[in-house]
């Protein structure tokens, strides 16, 4: 049977994102992009996995606006690549 809502699962291995603090941030960014998102898609379930490594050099601290706003766009982007699909 089907799920009649969007459910979701996130996955941030650490060898992606080496700090607690940078896989919790993630995820919430995550959970906060998917409830922006969730009238608009399908329901069923939806599982987001982060593929590339989040370079601590590049982004010295999880609480960072250029970490925050990285993630944020690439999240856009991935719902609403998903929305059209």
């Amino acid at each position: 049977m089907a799920p009649d809502a969007c459910w979701l699962g996130s996955i941030v291995p650490k060898r992606h994102a080496r700090r607690s603090v940078t896989r919790v941030l993630l995820k919430r960014q995550i959970r906060a992009a998917m409830a922006r998102h969730a009238d608009t898609l399908a329901p069923g379930l939806w599982v987001v996995r982060l593929r590339a490594p989040f370079v601590p050099a590049q982004y010295p601290s999880a609480a960072s606006d250029a970490l925050r706003l990285a993630a944020h766009h690439e999240l856009e982007q991935l719902f609403g690549r998903a929305r059209r699909a």
